[in-house]
C-alpha cells in the first residue's frame, strides 16, 4: 500500500509539473501574442506604417472582378497586367485611420505608394480612397464624395487616344474640396458641381491642397505635375505624369 502511495504521489506531482509547464509556455504565448497585437495597434495610433498596412499586388482575378465592367471598360485597350493594387492607410481630418486602396499603372506604383505611406506618417488628411467601382466609375459621384482615387478608363474626347486617368497615370486627392473648372464659351464648368463654394482658393478651409503644403511637395519631388497650376483651366485635385514620360511609356498614345 505504501508502494502504491508513493507511486501515485510522484506520478500525480509528475502531471501538476508537466501542467504547469504547459500553461507556462501556453501564458507566454498569449502574451507574446498580446505584445505582438498591441504594439501593431501603437504603430498604427502613432501612425508608423508598417508592409502589412501599406502594399501592391498585380491585379488578381478578385480585384479584376471588382474592376470590370467599371473603371475597366468592355472597350479598355490597357493591358491589365500594366495596372497595380496599391492597399493603404490614410487618416481624416479628425485623425481617424481607414484602410484605404487604389489602382494605379504599374510605372508609378511605387512613387504613389511612397507618396500615400508618407503622408499618412505625417498626418495629411485624406478623407476617403476607395476604388471608384464602388461608384460604378461615375467621376461625379466618386468627386462629390470627396473621394481619392487614380485609374478609370475613357478616352479622351474625340480621339483614340487614352487619357492619362485612363491610363492610371494621374491622381486626385480630396476631389469635393479641390474641384476642376474651366470656361467654355463663357460658361464655367465645375467638377464636382459641389465643389463650387471651393473655387476661392483664398480660403481657408479643410482638405484643401495648395502649393508648399505636403501633398504637393510630394507629388512634385516625384516627378508629378499639378493641376492647380495650369492656366487654360484649373484642376486643383488632380496630380499626373508629365507628356515627357507618357511618350516614353507609352509612345502610340502621344499626340
Amino acid at each position: 500500500m505504501k508502494i502504491i502511495k508513493t507511486l501515485t504521489a510522484v506520478a500525480l506531482a509528475a502531471c501538476m509539473s508537466l501542467g504547469l509547464v504547459a500553461c507556462g509556455q501556453a501564458g507566454d504565448a498569449n502574451s507574446s501574442s498580446g505584445t505582438e497585437d498591441a504594439s501593431q495597434a501603437e504603430a498604427q495610433t502613432s501612425g508608423e506604417a508598417t508592409s502589412e498596412d501599406f502594399y501592391i499586388t498585380e491585379i488578381t482575378d478578385d480585384i479584376f472582378a471588382r474592376i470590370k465592367g467599371k473603371s475597366f471598360k468592355d472597350d479598355c485597350t490597357l493591358p491589365r497586367e500594366d495596372l497595380r493594387y496599391l492597399h493603404v492607410l490614410h487618416k481624416d481630418i479628425d485623425g481617424n485611420v481607414h484602410e484605404g486602396e487604389m489602382i494605379v499603372n504599374k510605372h508609378i506604383a511605387d512613387d504613389v505608394l511612397d507618396i500615400l505611406r508618407e503622408l499618412y506618417e505625417n498626418d495629411y488628411p485624406i478623407e476617403r480612397m476607395r476604388l471608384v467601382d464602388e461608384y460604378d466609375a461615375d467621376d461625379e459621384a466618386s468627386m462629390e464624395d470627396n473621394n481619392s482615387s487614380s485609374f478609370n478608363f475613357r478616352f479622351i474626347s474625340h480621339t483614340t487616344r487614352i487619357s492619362k486617368h485612363g491610363l492610371g497615370l494621374a491622381v486626385d486627392i480630396n476631389t469635393l474640396y479641390n474641384p476642376y473648372t474651366k470656361v467654355v464659351d463663357g460658361e464655367r464648368i465645375i467638377e464636382p458641381i459641389t465643389g463650387e463654394p471651393y473655387l476661392d482658393r483664398d480660403a481657408s478651409f479643410d482638405y484643401k491642397i495648395e502649393p508648399g503644403d505636403l501633398c504637393y511637395n510630394l507629388f512634385i519631388e516625384h516627378g508629378f505635375e499639378w493641376g492647380g497650376e495650369w492656366t487654360d483651366r484649373k484642376d486643383y485635385q488632380h496630380f499626373e505624369i508629365p507628356d515627357s514620360k507618357l511618350a516614353e511609356w507609352y509612345p502610340e498614345n502621344v499626340e
